[in-house]
């Protein structure tokens, strides 16, 4: 006698529906404050930054690349590679550059288009956006930035600032995953890229291909390329960030770079970077010259040694996303205090002491 499956009732995988995948475009426009349904990008948000990179590079066109940290540099190899003419501005990786920089680099060269990093994350530092591309915007240029750090940790109007093109992951101060990401992009930046006939087009690079549906048209279908497990993952962790409120996310992130600042120097520990108004919100990165104990190699909670060449510079203290928190950075302090065999105690106070408690 035959007998009937007992597993008629597994339903296995279910697609990203158009509604969830609405739902996603909405969220990501709110949290960047645009009119304008980002690109979803399959993938990483390194993605999503070469991608901007190989839409806007052409011969002909002269890209101001401003180089702060290792992606502002890979960046500027990635316009080399499509044939711009890439002028570097470039400081000290424990600087950040200033809009007077930017505005006399823009006089002296006539770019077409500026192109740096928000938060530099490696280096902990922050660029000042805002007055960066106000500085642009004087002389019309078309701008991009890498806001994937920054998204969630710093102020990120898009609309408001004039950005042209914005890359943003959520692995960092969102809380999110990796594996999906966004570009968004304004009418101008869209005409900049269809103007280029450079412009990858049938490519994992390609913006073109992925252009969403014209303002106000509904999608007819979910584009089949975007990873559905990790699409709902950004959709929770959008939605979160929308329960806790954007503005709490981005001081919880300055209430904890504030007191790891305060708690490093109660160590008696130097920050790296030079200028405590430039401070990242997302990491606080810590001077290894004269402490030899703290050269380690390999990670210990959220306190990790530098990436490539700042490898042995400096050390860094990871405290984003979920680790935006005073728990937290008492432990990396505690952390740096069983480096250096100091008492803790006292910086664990000053620590409380920013966040109130």
């Amino acid at each position: 006698m035959s007998q009937e499956p007992k597993n008629r009732g597994f339903a296995g995988f279910v697609p990203l529906s158009l509604s969830e995948f609405e739902t996603l475009t909405g969220q990501l426009s709110k949290l960047l404050s645009t009119q304008h349904a980002p690109v979803i990008i399959p993938g990483e948000a390194i993605l999503g930054i070469e991608a901007m990179a190989a839409g806007i590079a052409s011969p002909g066109r002269r890209i101001l690349n401003v180089v702060t940290g290792p992606y502002g540099s890979l960046f500027g190899k990635w316009l080399e590679r499509g044939g711009a003419e890439v002028v570097q501005v470039e400081v000290p990786f424990d600087e950040v550059v200033t809009a007077d920089e930017i505005g006399r680099a823009i006089e002296r060269h006539k770019p077409c288009a500026l192109s740096f990093v928000q938060a530099e994350v490696v280096t902990g530092g922050s660029n000042p956006a805002e007055d960066i591309l106000k500085a642009a915007r004087e002389f019309n240029l078309i701008t991009v930035m890498d806001s994937v750090s920054a998204v969630g940790g710093e102020a990120l109007p898009v609309d408001a600032w004039g950005v042209d093109f914005v890359a943003v992951g959520a692995q960092k101060a969102l809380a999110g995953p990796n594996g999906v990401s966004a570009v968004s992009i304004s009418p101008r930046g869209w005409d900049f890229l269809e103007s280029n006939a450079h412009a990858p087009r049938n490519s994992i690079l390609s913006l073109l291909d992925l252009k969403p549906n014209e303002q106000g048209t509904a999608p007819v279908r979910v584009p089949p390329n975007i990873p559905t497990l990790e699409a709902r993952a950004l959709i929770s962790a959008l939605a979160r960030v929308e329960e806790e409120g954007l503005e709490q996310v981005i001081r919880r992130h300055e209430r904890a770079a504030a007191s790891a600042i305060a708690g490093i120097q109660a160590l008696g520990i130097a920050p790296w970077q030079k200028d405590s108004r430039y401070y990242s919100t997302l990491t606080t990165t810590v001077q290894i010259a004269g402490e030899p104990g703290l050269r380690i190699g390999q990670p210990i909670g959220i306190v990790a040694p530098g990436d490539g060449e700042l490898f042995g510079q400096l050390l860094r203290i990871n405290h984003f996303g979920a680790n935006a928190c005073r728990e937290s950075v008492e432990e990396a302090i505690r952390t740096l205090a069983g480096l250096v065999n100091r008492d803790p105690e006292p910086s664990v106070e000053a620590i409380k002491k920013v966040w109130g408690e």
